[in-house]
């Protein structure tokens, strides 16, 4: 019984509180998994769409290719809205 315990505490101590947030956010969610249009990061940063573009041209933001669609997943994208939001604040 012990090791489980010791395995589960040490599972957690692995994440940063923040990724630790944006996992039990993710688990609420009925997909994931979800992919976010250049449209909806527009609205969702409240920047206009032509700024959305050039940030998903950017190499450090989790775009996949769909075709000739740019897309990202909803898990990628908060992952790194957290990150982003860290790196402003140091």
């Amino acid at each position: 019984m012990n090791n489980i315990n010791e395995n589960v505490i040490d599972t957690k101590e692995k994440y940063t509180l923040n990724e630790q947030v944006v996992i039990n956010y993710l688990n609420k969610l009925q997909n994931p998994f979800k992919v976010l249009s250049v449209q909806d990061v527009s609205k969702d940063l409240h920047i206009g769409i032509n700024q959305a573009y050039e940030l998903f041209r950017q190499l450090d933001f989790p775009t996949i290719n769909i075709g000739k669609r740019k897309v990202v997943t909803l898990a990628n994208y908060l992952l790194w809205k957290m990150s982003k939001n860290e790196s402003e604040v140091l």
